[in-house]
This record gives C-alpha cells, structure tokens and sequence, in this order.
C-alpha cells in the first residue's frame, strides 16, 4: 500500500516544521515540503495531517508479552498482551521478556509470541533470560542465542537487589555481561544486559562493580525500574552521568504500598541533575504483575501493568510542559532505538520502517501505523487479533 500524509507538524525526532511523507510498502520513502509529491498512474491513499502532529511509533523496550508475575501463584499468572492493546497505546515495536516465573513460561513460548505479534503487525524482539541465573535460552548459552537467533538482542530481565532473584554473586553476574558483550558483537547486535532493579537497600552495588572491576562498557547495562524509590533513582542518575542508560517505569499512580517516584518527578530530578535525556528510555512493564510485599517479605497484594500508562506518561509530560515533542520523540522511541540497536527503528527518515503515529492538537491518538500498515485510524481500531473474542 501507498501512502502520502500530508502536512502533519513533523518530529523526526528533530521538529521538521510542516512535511508530507511518502510511505510504500513497511518503508518511509521520503518527505518533502508539502505539495511536493505527485504520483501518476498509481493507487494511493492521502491522510490529511494538517493540524496533526506526527512522531515515530513508540518502542516500548520492557514488555511481558507471553503475561508476567504468578507471585501469589498460579491464579495471579498476568494473561498474554494482545495487539490491540499494544497499537491503542501507540507502540509499534516491543521487547518481549520473562520475569520471575521461568517455570511454566518458557523461551520457545516467548519466541512463538513474539513472532505471532509480527505476524499481527508490530515489529518485535525478545531478551534470553529471565530472574534467574544461570539463564535460561534457547541454543544452550546467551552468545549462541545472541549469534543465531534473530530476535535475541539481550539477555534480561535478570533480577538483582531483589528477593525474588537467585541472589547472584558478583562473579555470575560479570561473567554474563561478558556473555552478552562477546555475544553482541558477534551477532551484530546491542546485547544488552538487561537488569531488573528491586527494593533492596544494595541497589546498584553490583553494576558499580562491573564498570570498575571489569572492561565491561557501561553502555553494555541498562537497568529497568529504577523509579522504584527515591534512592534507586538517585543513584540511577548518577550512573546516566557517568554515560550509561537507565529505564524508567510508566506505571499507574497512587498503588498502594508503592515507594514508586512518579514518572513526572522522576524526568524532572533528571533534568535538574542534568541527566541528558537521550540516555533515558521510558517502558510500560505491561502485562507482568505490580505485586506489594511487607517487610517480612510476605504478599499483600497486586495488580497488573498496561501500556495504557506509557500513553498517558507521554501526554502528561507534554500538556505539562515538563519535555518538549522533539524530547517527547525520543524518550518514548528514539533513545531506546539506539540504546538497543534497532535497525531502522526510532526515526522518521528515508529508508526507515514506516512506523508513525498520529497525534491531534489536544495529543489524542489519531493514528499508527505500523511497518506501513495503517493499524488505527481517526478513533478506529484496525488492528485484530487472530483469535478475537466474539
């Protein structure tokens, strides 16, 4: 299919000003000042932008995409996240990844999903690993997984500073960062390893000792939920001054027994530290379960994530005025295309997937498309599950 959007207000990130934007097949073929294509003897369908906002589609580089949690047991296992709640938040591209359970959900399930998803629309790619070490993968090591499947960027979430991780020595934990080093640069990719950050009081100990004990680069590690508490972030943004990337939670406000600092804070602490914002990455942790421990380690409660939050983060953040579209651009899509190595992913230009989303004056989503599939379109979800519930 062909496409030309016209005069939609253009950040590439980089604000544009007013462009039309070819689209034929999944690419983004070129933008032109508007009026600048004409296209004879061919089909075509025009979407008038004009007083329209348009971003790259939004990667959200945590997802539970096979359901998390199971804490509370069998019952408490978070169902798999469907399409239509991934485009309805205005995602194109996911990392899928297992938490805490590796036990009844497996890397070959994981796998399946995410190229169901592909199937469905979106573009997708998986961490091998999961809390516990050693990992578990899907060729006998996280090099080889890194090598040979294509999907494998990382390895993650591996938990530390948590009850529920293996409770890792330093030694384990180096020796997988050289796992994913050796194992990304032979296939080619980022291989990041991906830390789950918990509650407990040794918080980044372990990742301060990897930069100064080992060659490991900084940039080979990016912590997630590292807004859990006051402290974790302080001391996360510490680690982005010293040129690492950190991930941020989009979750819901005010759950209860939650320690969580609110995104908004959160981006505000980092601009007045100073923290250059391209060296942070927004993520929903949709679909895995927001459990509530007491101090004896016991489980009081819990709910389930949603990128629901990831969309209202990014509206709150700009009808507040706390990051501009361009900062909004690359927070929510950008940052986490070069962090992870996302080949044409995360940038409105020529030659790049054709993952756009379309905002009106008031940001309500107005459109996303996906791979140059138009998947949601002035109000109306295009994009179905195989199997839709009747």
């Amino acid at each position: 299919m062909v496409f030309i959007l016209r005069k939609g207000e253009i950040f590439a990130p980089q604000p544009l000003g007013k462009r039309d934007i070819l689209v034929a097949g999944r690419s983004l073929i070129a933008l032109s000042p508007p009026g600048g294509f004409h296209l004879e003897g061919l089909d075509y369908q025009v979407i008038e932008a004009e007083g329209k906002i348009i971003l790259p589609g939004f990667i959200d580089p945590h997802v539970h995409i096979l359901g998390g949690g199971g804490e509370g047991g069998p019952s408490t296992r978070a169902p798999e996240i469907r399409i239509e709640d991934i485009i309805q938040a205005g995602v194109t591209t996911v990392i899928g990844c297992l938490g805490t359970d590796s036990v009844t959900r497996h890397m070959t399930s994981l796998y399946a999903k995410a190229r169901a998803l592909e199937i469905e629309g979106i573009s997708t790619y998986i961490f091998s690993g999961a809390y516990d070490l050693p990992p578990v993968n899907l060729t006998g090591s996280i090099r080889k997984d890194l090598v040979i499947i294509d999907k494998v960027i990382g390895c993650g979430e591996v938990a530390i500073s948590d009850h529920r991780s293996s409770q890792p020595s330093f030694d384990e934990l180096a020796h997988l960062a050289a796992e994913c080093r050796v194992g990304g640069l032979l296939g080619g990719k980022a291989g990041i390893l991906h830390l789950h950050l918990g509650d407990g009081s040794r918080r980044l100990e372990m990742v301060w000792r990897l930069i100064k004990e080992t060659e490991i680069p900084i940039t080979q590690i990016i912590p997630t939920h590292v807004n859990r508490n006051k402290e974790l972030l302080l001391e996360a943004l510490d680690f982005a001054l010293m040129g690492g990337t950190i991930d941020l939670t989009a979750l819901p406000e005010n759950r209860p027994g939650s320690k969580d600092v609110p995104l908004e804070e959160a981006i505000n602490l980092a601009l007045e530290k100073k923290v250059p914002l391209e060296r942070i990455t927004i993520s929903s942790d949709a679909n895995g379960s927001l459990p509530f421990f007491d101090s004896l380690g016991r489980l009081c409660g819990l709910t389930i994530a949603t990128q629901k939050s990831l969309l209202a983060s990014f509206q709150s953040l700009v009808k507040k005025k706390i990051i501009s579209l361009d900062q909004a651009a690359r927070l929510f899509s950008t940052n986490a295309a070069c962090a992870y190595q996302l080949q044409n992913k995360g940038f409105l230009q020529a030659g790049y997937d054709a993952d756009l989303i379309m905002f009106d004056s008031d940001l309500n989503l107005d459109m996303v498309m996906a791979r140059g599939r138009l998947m949601f379109y002035q109000g109306k979800l295009l994009a179905r599950s195989t199997f839709i519930s009747r």
